[in-house]
């Protein structure tokens, strides 16, 4: 008989980094995997020695779990949570919680936790990010659902998350219901964005200043310093240094030129596009890689489409460095938008001030700015796009000229830069007190009679559109 602490539920590399970093942490824990092939090797492997016991089917698992039990999923998305529930319900009591630290909607989480609080059971939503490596050493977890089930397990996850300089888990109460799960999904958003317009700078020093790898990896080795740090810029460089073990050559030569996804990026951009609020970086994202998937249409396009002559100038480092970082805030000022639309909306509870501090250290899009927005609360930032906050004034300053003349640059090289181009369309956009909607106003009511709003008097209007 054991009186384990938690529960891991699904043994593909992310489920046994949790389970290792919980035992390393002082948990006991008990893992389960549909497959036992996969379980024994995990517990003859890199479980041995540690506080980890293995289960041959769920109701073992429940009987090694103190009460209440604390269960956490990590297996994929969708029908497969559901199926585990149906499982795994027999076996549970009321004031159990069970935990979904996959990728899944927070729509669906949110109909989970109703469906389980019907059974006395609390769910939890819980956005996990910081890939295989976090998972081990120190994720950002981000917990939506009943907060009184999330007090009870808090102390569990701040012991397994990252921690920032000053020692604070990177883990808080993102919100109720499927709180967590919308905060996960926003953050892969803007990581499609940042991946993105990192991809478009690589591109533009490759076509632009024929620029090797490894001379690519010292640029953006240099731009990853001061604010502008980050765990993506911190990779890209990485990336950029390595040769192919099979032929020696620069990785990025061996690898083809697609990109997959997982949906996560399309959620965000039917959300923002449900809510009103535009991400176009994120959307032209998600759309490049759609782009990329048609690489037979590239390759035979390519001869047959004309694009300009002229042969490109050295591409101007500094310039595209201080377009990177003014379009990677754009990136993450759709994406706090977006939060803040939702909470507006939904009334889930999100901070955004507590956001920044949980993704600080640990997940994908962590970045050192993310400090300003947890230290300083300027009064502009209450304005709803973080572009406004005075933290960034002198980066947005130089940041507008820098980004018009690298999209300037690359329309005329025919370089496709979709991130860039409509980061700063969003850009010029905030910055616009007037823009051409009049007329598409005026358009609808042509066709459509859908009236118009005018700018000396309240009601709605027609215009003289009779002969």
């Amino acid at each position: 008989m054991y009186d384990n602490d938690i529960a891991v539920v699904g043994l593909a590399v992310m489920g046994q980094n949790l389970a290792l970093n919980m035992a390393r942490h002082g948990l006991g824990v008990t893992v389960y995997n549909r497959t036992w092939e996969k379980t024994e090797a995990f517990m003859a492997g890199p479980a041995q020695g540690a506080s980890i016991i293995a289960a041959m089917d769920l109701k073992a698992l429940a009987a090694s779990l103190k009460k209440p039990r604390a269960v956490f999923l990590m297996v994929k998305a969708g029908s497969a949570v559901d199926d585990l529930l149906d499982e795994l319900l027999p076996w549970l009591e009321p004031g159990d919680i069970v935990m979904d630290g996959g990728n899944s909607h927070f729509e669906d989480t949110t109909a989970r936790v109703l469906r389980m609080r019907d059974k006395g059971v609390s769910f939890l939503g819980v956005g996990v990010s910081g890939g295989e490596k976090g998972a081990l050493l120190g994720p950002s977890i981000m917990p939506g659902g009943p907060r009184q089930a999330w007090e009870r397990v808090a102390p569990m996850l701040a012991a397994i998350a990252a921690k920032t300089g000053d020692g604070r888990p990177c883990t808080g109460y993102m919100g109720r219901d499927g709180a967590g799960h919308f905060v996960k999904m926003v953050h892969n958003g803007i990581e499609y964005g940042v991946m993105q317009l990192l991809a478009e700078a690589h591109d533009l020093l490759l076509r632009g200043h024929g620029m090797e790898a490894r001379a690519q990896s010292e640029v953006f080795d240099e731009w990853n310093a001061g604010s502008q740090a980050s765990f993506l810029l911190e990779i890209t460089a990485d990336i950029l240094a390595r040769r192919d073990a099979l032929t020696d050559a620069p990785i990025l030569d061996v690898i083809t030129d697609t990109a997959g996804s997982k949906g996560t990026g399309l959620w965000t951009s039917r959300s923002a596009l449900t809510l009103g609020v535009p991400v176009p970086t994120i959307t032209a994202a998600v759309e490049a890689r759609m782009l990329s998937n048609l690489r037979d249409l590239r390759r035979m396009s390519a001869p047959l489409l004309p694009g300009p002559r002229e042969t490109p100038p050295p591409a101007d480092r500094e310039c595209l460095g201080r377009a990177l970082f003014l379009a990677t805030l754009a990136a993450y000022a759709q994406g706090f938008a977006l939060i803040r639309a939702a909470e507006e909306a939904w009334g889930f509870g999100l901070d955004t001030s507590e956001i920044a501090r949980v993704w600080r250290e640990g997940c994908i899009i962590r970045a050192a700015f993310l400090d300003d927005l947890v230290h300083d609360s300027p009064a502009r930032s209450d304005a709803h796009n973080i572009l406004l906050s005075s933290a960034f004034d002198a980066h947005v300053a130089s940041g507008q000229a820098a980004l018009r003349r690298t999209v300037s640059q690359a329309a005329n090289f025919g370089v496709p830069v979709p991130g860039l181009a409509s980061s700063l369309a969003y850009y010029d956009s905030l910055r616009s007190a007037r823009l051409p909607a009049n007329l598409i106003q005026a358009q609808r009511d042509y066709f459509g009679a859908h009236g118009f709003e005018r700018t000396d008097m309240p009601g709605v209007f027609h215009g003289p559109w009779e002969e």
